[in-house]
């Protein structure tokens, strides 16, 4: 889905091309339950909802700007497979359901918590990890370490063509770290 299709604000954004190597890496299927925590203006979790509408998604935000822009998408996309849950990672996680596969694309610093969370919960789990911050890396490479998890990362750059006169010049976006693991066989956590 195009980002302009979103209903925004000063809410970070999960950008389409990002948004579309995230949800291939997430592995969805039809009876997934889906974290989306740092869930933002809500995009990844729209989308997945309408890529697969018999899939459950809790859209996790503590933000109150950004959990409105989220029940605006839901409703705006027809999305009611979507649960808004209002409260901070980890623990507006503890009382849902057991996930299947969560998108991780904020945890104001307590990533290493929300990770063991959402493993408790599942074993199983699908993640997947955007960052930005070469710390936000590192901190993941330390927590999978620690817990012997082998993962896949790609680095996606997106540059956009932008009208400058009568020529076209391409603008960057930041790089984003697509952190992704766990699933089906994959490594429990202890």
């Amino acid at each position: 889905m195009r980002d302009e299709v979103f209903i925004r604000g000063a809410v970070p954004m999960t950008k389409s091309e990002v948004r579309a190597v995230s949800l291939s890496k997430l592995e969805l299927g039809q009876d997934s339950i889906l974290y989306d925590v740092g869930a933002g203006t809500g995009s990844v979790s729209v989308e997945a909802a309408r890529l697969i509408p018999t899939c459950r998604v809790y859209a996790i935000e503590k933000k109150p700007e950004a959990i409105e822009l989220i029940k605006l998408n839901k409703e705006k996309f027809s999305a009611d497979n979507i649960t808004v849950i209002e409260g901070s990672a980890p623990s507006a996680l503890l009382d849902l359901e057991a996930p299947t596969h969560a998108f991780i694309g904020g945890t104001s610093g307590t990533m290493g918590d929300v990770l063991q969370t959402i493993f408790d919960k599942n074993p199983e789990v699908r993640i997947v990890i955007n960052v930005l911050a070469l710390e936000s890396v590192s901190e993941v490479l330390s927590w999978l370490k620690e817990h012997s998890i082998e993962a896949e990362f790609v680095q996606v750059q997106v540059s956009k063509g932008k009208t400058a006169g009568p020529y076209h010049m391409m603008m960057g976006q930041n790089p984003v770290y697509v952190i992704s693991f766990g699933g089906e066989g994959g490594a429990a956590v202890e």
